[in-house]
């Protein structure tokens, strides 16, 4: 039987009803009336229910999903879709950080180098959270304990590992083939490496002033419907009922506060080097098709942070992030996220990978119960985190990324993405991480299967603004 994920009616209103609670929209008598009627709640992590609705309980879910919508949230004014950013003071608490040593002139790397660093390190952190996406904290810490790799430091293996936790915690079905390390084999397609072909393909065809409308139109021309998940299958669905954005985002779309938006950065912060409020801009007009609020702020926070540490000046990552941090909302929820995960990081003084477990486990208390896996808001808090304990440092923030759990391969994408481009180029990553992807990126979008990562780096810097 055919069950298409993240579409059916029955399983959306679940979500939104969750989504609701998050946002502060009463919907307590909805809530009841979808359970009177035989109505389940969300899966908790897989992207449909077992079986299908009947007809009758299908067209309730339509329905009330329709209510759902209406219903004012107290937040919205905390939380606006346009939003000017601010300075971010020297005497901030996560403001300047004691200055780097300024770059040598003898220094080789390029602006292709960085470039290579940052789309190499998205590579990598991606496929060392494949493996092991979808699983609870305590199984990825089971897995990695049990093949000697914790605390988490190269790629997750299936030699040593007990049979008992193999069959408590099974590989994510889909990566088991490409991503453990006795059988990575250049990178395999995955959706957070696909969006960043169709930014670069956006520039490409209509530099830095296209449109959401632009982005919608790229979609249905380059990015197979079965490639997209969660808000972006839901907005891919809208295209073809005929909405246009940003009614994209927020018909019967429960998850237009998830991740998925903040997947799509990367490329417009590598592309406005030194202006971080132009990438959060570009990020924004991005991330309306699919997404709202903090789900948009997802994006504008990343692509902001790219774009500072990719600027010409000498930077940390704690100044990144901070400065990241004024591109969006103060009072919203995502800002909150990003506060907590930052401090959290801080309050652990050791600094020692075996340290960032008591942090993971803070920020799962904090999230955890309330939030998808998917939910924007726990992964902002780790991102932040993972590059605060790590500081800065490649192998540090991605394997912390991924070890706590959450959207593993997402978060270790995003974080590969900023410390690669921190480290400055490939060869400061190590050949562990990089010799396995082989240079060989592969995708179902048009014309890029196959493109190495030194030649994406060097498009890149041509469309640069």
């Amino acid at each position: 039987m055919l069950r298409l994920t993240w579409v059916q009616p029955e399983d959306l209103i679940g979500h939104e009803l969750r989504q609701a609670a998050q946002d502060g929209r009463d919907a307590t008598e909805i809530e009841r009336r979808w359970i009177a009627a035989g109505g389940h709640p969300a899966p908790e992590r897989a992207g449909a229910s077992p079986e299908p609705a009947s007809p009758e309980l299908r067209a309730l879910a339509q329905a009330l999903l329709d209510e759902l919508a209406r219903l004012p949230s107290p937040l919205a004014a905390a939380e606006p879709t346009v939003f000017q950013a601010r300075t971010v003071r020297d005497d901030e608490p996560y403001g300047r950080r004691p200055e780097p040593e300024p770059r040598s002139e003898k220094d080789p790397r390029s602006e292709t180098d960085r470039l290579h660093a940052a789309w190499l390190g998205r590579a990598v952190g991606c496929v060392l959270g494949k493996p092991v996406e979808k699983l609870p904290l305590d199984g990825i810490r089971a897995i990695a304990r049990s093949t000697g790799n914790w605390p988490l430091n190269t790629w997750f293996t299936e030699q040593n590992l007990d049979p008992r936790i193999a069959a408590a915690y099974p590989w994510n079905r889909r990566s088991r083939p490409t991503s453990l390390a006795e059988n990575i084999d250049g990178m395999p397609e995955d959706d957070d490496l696909n969006y960043p072909l169709l930014g670069l393909l956006l520039l490409q065809r209509h530099g830095h002033d296209f449109t959401t409308d632009d982005v919608a139109k790229l979609w249905l021309d380059e990015l197979p419907a079965a490639r997209t998940f969660t808000a972006e299958r839901v907005a891919y669905r809208n295209l073809l009922d005929g909405l246009e954005p940003p009614h994209t985002a927020t018909h019967h779309n429960p998850f237009r506060e998830w991740i998925g938006a903040q997947i799509r950065a990367d490329v417009f912060g590598w592309t406005n080097p030194g202006d971080p409020a132009r990438a959060a801009e570009l990020a924004r007009r991005d991330a309306m098709l699919s997404h709202t609020a903090n789900g948009v702020y997802g994006e504008m926070f990343v692509a902001a942070a790219i774009a500072h540490a990719a600027g010409p000046a000498p930077t940390t990552i704690h100044e990144t992030l901070a400065t990241a941090l004024a591109h969006i909302p103060p009072h919203s929820r995502y800002a909150r996220a990003i506060r907590f995960g930052t401090e959290t990081a801080r309050a652990e003084h050791t600094g020692t990978p075996a340290g960032f477990e008591r942090v993971a486990d803070a920020l799962h208390a904090r999230y955890a119960h309330d939030h998808h896996w998917v939910h924007v808001l726990p992964n902002a808090a780790l991102l932040a985190a993972a590059l605060t304990h790590a500081d800065g440092d490649f192998t540090g923030s991605i394997c912390r990324a991924v070890s706590g759990g959450w959207d593993t391969d997402s978060n270790g994408a995003t974080a590969g993405s900023i410390a690669g481009l921190l480290a400055g180029s490939p060869g400061a990553l190590g050949e562990r991480w990089t010799a396995p992807l082989k240079n060989r990126l592969a995708t179902t979008v048009g014309g890029f299967d196959g493109i190495g990562f030194d030649e994406l780096a060097r498009l890149t810097l041509e469309v640069r603004a």
